[in-house]
């Protein structure tokens, strides 16, 4: 399956053929424009638009057996294309959109916050980091500064790859402590921010902008204590809201 939003984040269709079937219905296409949930990424909605001119609803797409494989769920009770039809697949743009950003935002907050990751979730509007956090200067109104220097910087995002030696050779790429990068496929993706990654470097499969100036202004909304040290930062898109 040939997943093209790994290069190109921006497009929004493709013609695909079907190639499969799963046992509840999801459809495999030999490529696809659609991401499948992962990574703290939710997976996108869309389309399927048949030679006829007939809409099926894609409700969500995840990822089968691997990474490389993406699942079209459609809406229950839709009539399948066949195996060997070509279709054209379309994703919601604006929420993918929005998506990218959070998702880009998040590896921003990264930077601003060089410390273990232990959970992230990526949303539409609201999105989450939780780190070890053992320095209280990390304040909501600390945090949101340092972020919008670097996207007002607008620096490039772009994509990278590497092979599974040169991660070895380089672990404190990985800022996760939970979750690992998929190994056995011979190469890793990285997302750069800055020119050759001079902001940063880390493994990501999802999508992102490719200027960290199109996220626009956003702002710490809330930091959780979830532990001795663990910290939940929540990120909103908009400008802090002035306190009365």
């Amino acid at each position: 399956m040939d997943l093209l939003f790994r290069e190109d984040a921006y497009l929004k269709s493709c013609k695909a053929t079907l190639i499969g079937v799963t046992d509840s219905g999801g459809l495999l296409f030999d490529r696809t424009v659609a991401y499948g949930t992962s990574g703290g990424q939710p997976g996108d909605t869309g389309t399927i638009t048949r030679a006829d001119g007939t809409v099926i609803r894609i409700g969500s797409t995840v990822t089968g057996q691997t990474k490389d494989e993406i699942i079209h769920v459609p809406e229950e009770g839709s009539k399948l294309p066949q195996i060997g039809e070509t279709v054209t697949l379309s994703i919601d743009w604006p929420r993918r959109l929005n998506l990218m950003k959070m998702h880009a935002a998040c590896h921003i907050l990264s930077v601003v916050c060089p410390f273990p990751i232990t959970g992230a979730a990526v949303n539409e509007e609201d999105s989450r980091v939780d780190f070890d956090v053992p320095d209280p200067t990390y304040t909501r109104e600390f945090v949101t500064a340092e972020m919008m220097k670097i996207i007002d910087a607008n620096h490039p995002v772009s994509i990278h790859w590497i092979d599974e030696a040169e991660l070895d050779a380089n672990p404190s790429i990985i800022r996760s402590k939970n979750v690992r990068p998929p190994r056995g496929l011979g190469r890793i993706r990285l997302v750069l921010i800055g020119e050759n990654g001079v902001v940063d470097s880390q493994p990501c499969g999802g999508t992102h902008v490719a200027n960290t100036g199109e996220i626009g202004p956003l702002h710490i909304s809330k930091i959780e204590k979830k532990g001795k040290e663990n910290r939940r930062f929540r990120i909103r898109f908009g400008a802090m809201p002035e306190t009365p």
